[in-house]
């Protein structure tokens, strides 16, 4: 059993004991059903107290159970708050730490409930795509109002037991108590055994909400603000059902929801994001025992976008860093843009002015690379060029001290070649921010075939810590986000020279949910980077042919916003597109040029070969183990590309159509009239795949 059961003054205490979040796993829902029997059978018992082991009280679902015939086996948790209900002898839940999902169903089962204040209390199923499934929608309505219940259940936010108890009226928590928990809630337990009737969440009441429209108009909001979510409207409707029908109804609602969504490819596509962004810490053949090198302090060099965000990221958590530049001008522009970011957060009262001059204090910088010599981790983030890039590293090697971690911030240079510059290849590393760095939450970790395992098993711990979602790629022209985008990009330039316009193929991508179509991309980042790199890959693989489209309008001056112009115009001080006559001339021209008939192309079309581009770009990917699992390759676009997350990523969102459904749809784009046969032959992988009905994850 997940559970204890011992008897103190009276009061039988249950203790949840399943590390690390006591997790209601088949045994321990189990435990609690057994242990109230024992105390219904003991006259010497005169109330039970239910409290968790550890740090938190219970964190909901055992997630090791998902998809296990032990997550529907008996007893449920519904049976157990039944239970728990029909307890002759009052139950009190003793909470601290964390009351999430089931474990705040439990508690609501429960005829009492006492806290520590700090508790954070949410019912997070919504972002796994689902609504809370045993009774959450119906009870939490009951005991702190519609309003504030459905504002939690739409948003999975934690709220601190504190501020809930505090709120008019609210039946939650009948204390919040400081010092001993176990202690107080036995207290609390004696001092009530004697009451009857026990009170019960079931018996409360709901008040219906004051504004006759309030459920249309959360609709609408979350319409707006969850843009293309089921769940969160699914979740109004069972919030609505606690107003207008019996618990027992509504609870009868509430499990039809749940079983409808729990089968529906977006909690589907939810559920994968959620285990495969803890997957991806997860190396192979680098064990959890792995010895970390310490990091207390780290250098940054160069302060310009890139360098300074990072700089951020660091300041953030509370570590130490010192940032270098060549000249003081950069240096003081970019702290500048520092102290800018950091204002704005406390403008906006994100950020509390101490915590700002607390960050800003951690902030050192210099002109000399012998100001950095004793930095545990240096991150290189300067231009995006082999032979800079090489001079840095070989006087990194030269400066800093044994053991430190030299990583480079490339989005697409060979890091092998990068290690090799230096005397040190196992202590080099790439860490690929996206930007902005302080914002976005992919941050790329490529592994050389020199970097020592220590070095990963560091820099996948420093992430957490910096709160990324890290993923390992290995070397290869792109890594894995840049090395898709590639193929997204010249697929949507073949789209333009066979009869799509800009707008449409923005359009349509951003209908299908991402956020931002591919052209658009292209302004926001700046098109002469694109431009650079076809350059370069032109030297590199001459027989690869790139669309004349994106060069002829870089040649025209045409980077993007930064310039005012680009795949779209802008007005001055303004980031809306507006549709561009020199752009569709350009586009013309090429068409002419090369012999095309434009043709009508379906927004359909335009979404398949986008994201199949990817999916087949994906699948060679995982064929020379750039990426370890699929997974992987997910978290990559939902964390840093803007890949809709309740479509999974694209190689979830390929097992969703069926592999053999897309080697199908390749071949016919592969057939159409000016279709690319060698660009969408299937991958090794895929066709194997296809061909054996199974699935990449």
């Amino acid at each position: 059993m997940s559970t204890s059961y011992q008897v103190t003054h009276g009061v039988a205490v249950i203790t949840l004991d399943n590390p690390p979040v006591n997790g209601l796993g088949q045994s321990t829902r189990a435990g609690i059903v057994d242990g109230l029997a024992q105390a219904q059978a003991d006259a010497a018992v005169q109330a039970v107290v239910l409290i968790g082991a550890g740090k938190v009280f219970c964190g909901g679902a055992d997630i090791r159970e998902f998809g296990s015939p032990k997550a529907f086996a008996a007893p449920g948790l519904h049976d157990v708050i039944l239970a728990l209900e029909a307890s002759g002898k009052p139950v009190v839940a003793a909470i601290h730490g964390v009351v999430m999902g089931g474990g705040l169903e439990l508690a609501l089962g429960c005829h009492y409930r006492v806290a520590v204040p700090g508790t954070q209390v949410a019912l997070p199923e919504v972002n796994l795509g689902l609504v809370p499934g045993a009774g959450g929608t119906q009870r939490l309505p009951r005991v702190v109002g519609v309003e504030a219940a459905l504002q939690m259940i739409t948003t999975g936010a934690s709220v601190p037991a504190e501020k809930l108890a505090k709120a008019p009226g609210q039946k939650l928590f009948d204390r919040i108590v400081d010092g001993d928990l176990l202690a107080a809630a036995v207290s609390f337990a004696q001092d009530i055994a004697a009451v009857r009737p026990l009170p019960t969440v079931r018996d409360l009441a709901v008040a219906a909400p004051a504004d006759p429209e309030f459920f249309k108009q959360a609709r609408a909001d979350l319409a707006k603000s969850r843009r293309n979510l089921e769940a969160p409207q699914r979740c109004v409707d069972c919030v609505e059902a606690a107003v207008t029908q019996s618990l027992d109804d509504g609870i009868a609602f509430e499990r039809d929801v749940f079983t409808k969504l729990v089968a529906g490819d977006q909690s589907r596509a939810l559920r994968h994001a959620f285990f495969g962004e803890r997957a991806a810490s997860k190396i192979p053949d680098v064990p959890d025992s792995t010895p970390l090198r310490k990091i207390e302090k780290v250098a940054v060099i160069g302060a310009g976008t890139m360098g300074g965000g990072i700089t951020m990221c660091f300041l953030n958590a509370g570590v130490p860093v010192t940032l270098l530049e060549m000249k003081q001008e950069a240096i003081d522009r970019g702290v500048g843009i520092i102290r800018k970011n950091y204002e704005a957060q406390v403008a906006k009262g994100k950020l509390a002015q101490d915590k700002y001059e607390a960050r800003m204090a951690l902030l050192s910088t210099t002109l000399s690379y012998d100001d950095i010599a004793q930095a545990d981790m240096v991150i290189e983030a300067v231009f995006e060029d082999f032979g800079v890039k090489s001079q840095v590293f070989a006087k990194l090697d030269q400066v800093m001290k044994p053991g430190a971690i030299l990583a480079s911030n490339t989005s697409t240079l060979d890091v092998d070649k990068i290690a090799e510059v230096t005397q040190r290849p196992s202590d080099v590393v790439g860490l690929h921010f996206f930007s902005p760095a302080n914002v976005m939450r992919l941050l790329e970790v490529v592994r050389s075939k020199h970097t020592a395992k220590d070095v990963m098993a560091t820099v996948m711990a420093v992430a957490k810590k910096i709160k990324k979602v890290a993923v390992v790629s290995g070397v290869c022209d792109g890594f894995i986000g840049n090395r898709m985008f590639e193929q997204y990009v010249r697929q949507s330039f073949a789209l333009l020279e066979e009869g799509a316009s800009v707008p449409q193929v923005d359009k349509a991508a951003e209908a299908f949910g991402f956020a931002m179509g591919p052209f658009r991309v292209g302004d926001l980042a700046g098109n002469d980077i694109g431009f650079a790199i076809r350059k370069r890959r032109r030297l590199e693989q001459p027989d690869v042919e790139y669309s004349p489209v994106g060069d002829a309008i870089c040649e025209l001056g045409r980077f993007g916003q930064k310039v005012g112009k680009g795949w779209y115009d802008y007005e001055a001080g303004k980031r809306e597109p507006v549709p561009s006559a020199e752009v569709q001339a350009c586009i013309d021209k090429v068409r002419l040029e090369k012999g095309i008939t434009p043709r009508a192309i379906s927004d359909e079309e335009i979404v398949q070969r986008l994201v199949l581009a990817m999916v087949n770009e994906g699948a060679k990917i995982l064929e020379e183990g750039i990426a370890s699992k699929a997974s992987d390759i997910d978290m990559v676009y939902l964390t840093g590309y803007g890949f809709p997350l309740y479509r999974g990523g694209p190689m979830l969102y390929a097992d969703m159509i069926g592999l053999p459904k897309v080697v199908e749809l390749m071949k016919g784009f592969a057939g159409q009239p000016g279709g690319d046969s060698a660009f969408w032959t299937p991958a090794p992988r895929l066709a194997r795949l296809a061909a054996e009905g199974k699935t990449f994850n």
